[in-house]
């Protein structure tokens, strides 16, 4: 009998266990810097902000300082660049050799994350108690935010348009918040009821900021006590010069006080408020930074926003910031201007539509597939499709992409997994990548899998974090 060929046969690896120490280092150090990166950004706005420090210092200049230096077509290539839009969308770019008409070699991922915003009215005192009012934002199971610490971020804008950074909770000495919940010796029926519905929004993820009213100056008659809302109040318009009417004009989010932390004896595992979608963020922003020849197409990595409400708004992945920021890259060419042009562009352009998707939990083997599941330090995780039951709401890339990428990735010794999220009937989701297709881009999903999506806690592999850096690298570096 013939002896099996074993190169007929694909097999799953563990990336970990051929990993040379040296990559093995390499994988820890590029990991603590993406523990700062995921510190230093829990909304859009700073996650943007953050960015374009490391752009800056790289040497990146703004579109409008491209537009000012008035460069020839033929000494633009090799250009770096950024244009923001409206504060938490951001296109990067290193302009390549061809015009735009040959189209872009671009990564998107988002960087809104599920979290609590602050309703447009947040105060609400009961008992000697104050609270935030929230609405929450994308989809969370609501009982695992209760008796977490919380912290507040985000911007007021003043009536004359002072802006008015918060981000409280965060540094040593800060104050934290949190929403109580029933102690068990009360909650019998509470916990009878479905997981989905015993912790109530409107009723129960209301945030405690403060419970010490204010006393009345003994010596002034004519004074009375504060309440909390006023004591509160009077605190913030000291510290931060805002009124209860300012926050009218707020963009105001609750989020985890946590930082990133490392998992397990080994260290092998980040657990982390956001790795979705802001680890795909960070490793298509450091394969840029890292790309040192200039590209023969032009190279784009972009951060949107409101992936987790439906990809809608003026910053989503829905809107026409991608075909504007098209049109000003193809305005420096000297490319004309036009619909036809665009969609040109577009229409060549390949994509990795960069997101997270779920990694095979072996707590909960009853929701995946286990055959086409993705694992923890499986590698960099391809869905071919996303979306949920008879695949809706996905772009399902055609076979031709798809070998086309992995070709690229075992050329540069990429470790990969190709993977669907869960059961069929299981549930589903979607990410930017249909969007995309919908504007004529060819683009594929490709991320990092996770434990505990949208949790305040998910969970990500080292391994799988640092081989999304290397495979988005291999995709805009050749």
């Amino acid at each position: 009998m013939a002896k099996f060929d074993e190169s007929l046969e694909y097999k799953r690896k563990n990336s970990w266990q051929y990993m040379t120490d040296e990559t093995k280092k390499d994988v820890f150090d590029f990991c603590e810097d993406y523990k700062k990166f995921l510190d230093s950004s829990k909304t859009e706005r700073e996650a943007v902000d953050t960015a374009i420090e490391m752009l800056r210092a790289d040497g990146y200049l703004s579109l409008d300082e491209v537009k000012e230096k008035k460069l020839a077509a033929k000494d633009l290539p090799g250009t770096k660049l950024y244009y923001v839009h409206h504060n938490r969308c951001i296109f990067i770019a290193k302009l390549g050799k061809k015009r735009p008409d040959a189209g872009f070699n671009l990564i998107g991922a988002h960087v809104d994350c599920p979290r609590l915003d602050l309703k447009p009215w947040p105060f609400v005192e009961k008992n000697n108690f104050l609270y935030f009012r929230t609405h929450y934002y994308g989809g969370i199971k609501m009982y695992q935010w209760p008796t977490i610490p919380l912290a507040l971020h985000g911007v007021i804008v003043k009536a004359d348009g002072t802006k008015i950074n918060f981000r409280i909770g965060e540094d040593e000495g800060d104050p934290k918040f949190m929403i109580s919940d029933l102690l068990p010796h009360l909650g019998h029926a509470q916990t009878s009821k479905p997981a989905n519905s015993f912790i109530d929004p409107e009723a129960h993820l209301n945030v405690i900021i403060g419970s010490m009213p204010g006393k009345a100056n003994e010596d002034d008659p004519d004074d009375k006590p504060f309440t909390v809302k006023q004591s509160i109040l009077t605190y913030l318009a000291e510290k931060y010069n805002v009124t209860e009417r300012d926050f009218i004009n707020g963009e105001l989010v609750i989020t985890p006080a946590d930082k990133a932390v490392d998992i397990g004896f080994d260290k092998a595992l980040i657990a982390a408020y956001g790795h979705d979608d802001r680890v795909c963020a960070f490793t298509e922003l450091r394969a840029l930074l890292d790309m040192k020849k200039v590209p023969e197409k032009t190279a784009v990595a972009y951060f949107a926003d409101k992936e987790e409400i439906g990809s809608v708004g003026v910053t989503g992945a829905r809107s026409n910031s991608l075909e504007l920021f098209t049109m000003e890259v193809a305005s420096l060419y000297g490319v004309k201007e036009t619909l036809l042009s665009t969609k040109r562009c577009l229409a060549a352009s390949k994509m990795l539509s960069a997101d997270v998707t779920a990694a095979f939990d072996p707590s909960y083997p009853e929701v995946y597939d286990e055959t086409n599941a993705a694992f923890m330090a499986g590698g960099l995780a391809i869905e071919k499709y996303t979306g949920s039951g008879g695949k809706y709401g996905t772009s399902d890339a055609p076979a031709e992409f798809v070998a086309e990428i992995t070709d690229i990735f075992d050329k540069k010794n990429v470790a990969w997994q190709i993977n669907e999220m869960g059961k069929m009937n299981c549930g589903g989701g979607g990410t930017i990548a249909q969007y995309m297709a919908d504007k004529g881009v060819e683009v594929i999903d490709c991320g990092v899998p996770l434990f505990s999506m949208h949790s305040p806690l998910e969970l990500a592999s080292k391994a799988d974090i640092y081989w999304a850096y290397k495979g988005y690298l291999a995709f805009i570096d050749r």
